[in-house]
């Protein structure tokens, strides 16, 4: 059974999935915070200060509605994987003493994970329990769940992934991803540089996906070895034909380029919440699984973007060391994990819980 709040953008993946048996909203407040502003910055936001104050009713609201809604099916066990809508459920599942597990994908627990935890049974996560300030006895890492679709990828499957969405097998491909959205600063700096990079690698194709709305980055420039898209679908078979991938911090985009053994460029955002993808991306760069540049970085003469594809472009030694670390450190069996984990937890509650 499903729970998700009212209202939300996923509202139709949940809908048409037939692997759920039933699906229920309630609301959830969201708690709005940006990583790097001053105390005066956030007080002086009152945009912000509104919307925070509205979203706490809406949170009041939404954890009644939890209560009633656990209390009505009695779920066995209650999984948690972050977002707004966890915290009333949570907090409902902790009145009702119904066990709880939660997953933090990033090096960074979420808010609302952490604002439950007190009550929490198990804390899965994706890295190694010393990441994390959750008590050590609490703590499973099982990884970063992935879709099935994406898979370690042989030489061939890359080349049959570069046919399937035209591109020649023998080009290198370089993909640029900033999510569904785009980012606008990879944007500008990726424009800035893809003339010079195509002209000196003639054997180059770049796949940039730039976000809804932003077709038009390039202004006049073309190119035939340029592909310019607002969404990237399959996007495992866009990443799979890819031989380097300039992406932000997300820990879900991370684990899927590290099952299918990708050389990434990672380029984490330093102004979402708690700046996770910062602390993903020391995480990297520490295991030396990825290249690191900072947005102060970009346009760096010495180790800035440029620098560092000309650096990576040149040399497939350098770009299959890169893969081979990443899927190293990325657990390929997540899922699986995670599974066994609730459903042995829900057969044996500990001691204290509902049963």
């Amino acid at each position: 059974m499903y729970v998700g709040e009212r209202g939300g953008s996923f509202r139709q993946l949940t809908d048409d999935n037939v692997l759920l048996d039933e699906t229920h909203q309630v609301f959830a407040g969201k708690y709005r915070r940006y990583y790097g502003l001053t105390l005066w910055q956030k007080l002086l936001d009152i945009k912000t200060l509104l919307l925070n104050i509205r979203d706490f009713g809406y949170f009041v609201v939404g954890t009644i509605q939890a209560w009633f809604l656990l209390g009505s099916v009695r779920p066995d066990i209650v999984f948690l994987k972050g977002g707004f809508v966890g915290v009333p459920v949570g907090l409902a599942a902790a009145v009702r003493r119904i066990p709880m597990v939660t997953h933090d994908s990033d090096a960074l627990p979420g808010l609302a994970n952490r604002m439950v935890s007190k009550w929490v049974t198990t804390h899965a996560v994706a890295l190694p329990e010393k990441e994390y300030a959750y008590p050590v006895t609490k703590i499973r890492q099982v990884g970063v769940l992935v879709e099935k679709a994406y898979q370690a990828v042989s030489p061939s499957l890359q080349e049959a992934f570069k046919q399937q969405i035209g591109i020649d097998k023998t080009a290198t491909v370089l993909l640029i991803t900033g999510g569904s959205s785009g980012a606008v600063t990879v944007n500008k700096a990726i424009v800035a540089c893809a003339e010079q990079l195509l002209a000196r690698y003639p054997e180059l194709v770049i796949v940039h996906q730039v976000g809804k709305g932003k077709a038009g980055v390039y202004g006049s420039f073309t190119h035939d070895r340029l592909q310019v898209l607002e969404f990237l679908r399959p996007m495992h078979v866009y990443m799979g034909s890819a031989d380097l991938v300039v992406t932000r911090g997300s820990a879900n985009t991370i684990a899927e380029l590290g099952v299918q053994g990708k050389a990434a460029v990672v380029i984490p955002s330093p102004y979402l919440a708690g700046g996770h993808q910062l602390k993903n991306a020391e995480m990297l760069k520490r295991q030396g699984s990825a290249v690191v540049v900072q947005e102060s970085e970009l346009e760096d003469s010495e180790k800035g973007l440029l620098f560092v594809l000309e650096d990576l472009l040149g040399s497939p030694h350098a770009r299959k060391t890169l893969a081979e670390k990443l899927q190293k450190h990325t657990r390929t069996d997540a899922a699986e994990r995670l599974g066994d984990m609730l459903v042995e937890l829900a057969k044996h509650p500990p001691v204290g819980v509902q049963t």
